[in-house]
């Protein structure tokens, strides 16, 4: 009689699918495959987590330094403090020469002054400043530019209180008033016999009529008529040349300081002249 043969359990169903119930479409299938399907999975998984961290972490730094730049808060970290971890002897450099914020310079530096041409000093003129005309302009304080008309107007002349008169077209067959036209006013007169041409030297009377205005001017209640036939061109070239000798103005200052009052336009050869005048007193100045 033979010894009765043990029972064996039945094969172990693989983990997975199979250990319950395992689908048809299972069956059959090779297990061994399973371990390297699953890590595989879970690579793929870790991966998206470190990206998704990752991303998460740009948005927290990001908002950070928002927070930062707004509040001007110095808790979070930030690319300058890690660069100070990093290279401590260059920041520390860059802190010492204050690189990290712009330079602000002293004084600016005015270029040097450019004499004009006779052609700018032409446009210059062109542009009229003066919104009514007349014969009598107050152009510089107690200092008036006026015309013939004006200078015979005896009545208009002490209303304005005219202590001083310069005549720049005085003579025979000119503006022809004197000393005895103004007999019994108060006031002194100054005669010039220039031709408003272009080829007459103006230039020989501009520092002896600065030097009579500003006499003039210098005394109590001292007020001033330069004078010529239009008042536009020999008047208004003295006037220029007073403006340039003893107020320190360049040609074109003191043209826009005449030309605000009063319409002015000295003829070429007087301009010349004035270009002159001004380089002199440039280089005495130190403007050039």
């Amino acid at each position: 009689m033979g010894l009765p043969q043990p029972r064996l359990p039945p094969p172990a169903l693989p983990a997975g699918p199979a250990a319950a119930g395992c689908r048809p479409e299972l069956r059959g299938q090779n297990w061994s495959l399973l371990p390297a399907t699953g890590l595989c999975h879970f690579a793929t998984l870790a991966l998206a987590l470190l990206v998704l961290l990752e991303a998460l972490a740009q948005k927290q730094h990001q908002a950070c330094r928002d927070r930062q730049l707004e509040a001007g808060s110095k808790k979070c970290p930030s690319e300058k403090t890690s660069a100070w971890a990093r290279y401590p002897h260059r920041m520390d450099s860059l802190q010492k020469q204050d690189l990290r914020r712009p330079k602000i310079h002293g004084a600016v530096q005015v270029p040097p002054y450019q004499p004009p041409t006779l052609a700018s000093l032409q446009r210059l003129l062109w542009v009229r400043r003066a919104a009514v005309l007349s014969h009598i302009n107050e152009v510089w304080p107690n200092l008036f530019l006026g015309d013939a008309y004006a200078a015979r107007d005896k009545n208009k002349l002490t209303q304005l209180g005219i202590t001083h008169i310069v005549n720049v077209a005085a003579g025979k067959f000119q503006v022809d008033t004197g000393a005895k036209f103004y007999h019994g006013m108060p006031l002194e007169y100054y005669g010039i016999e220039a031709d408003d041409n272009p080829f007459f030297d103006l230039s020989v009377y501009f520092l002896p009529v600065a030097r009579y205005i500003r006499s003039a001017l210098s005394i109590p209640q001292g007020r001033v008529l330069v004078h010529c036939a239009m008042g536009v061109s020999r008047s208004a070239t003295v006037v220029l040349a007073f403006l340039m000798i003893c107020e320190n103005m360049t040609l074109v200052e003191a043209i826009q300081t005449v030309q605000a009052h009063r319409d002015i336009c000295p003829n070429s050869g007087f301009l010349r002249q004035l270009q002159v005048l001004d380089n002199r007193l440039g280089r005495e100045t130190g403007r050039l």
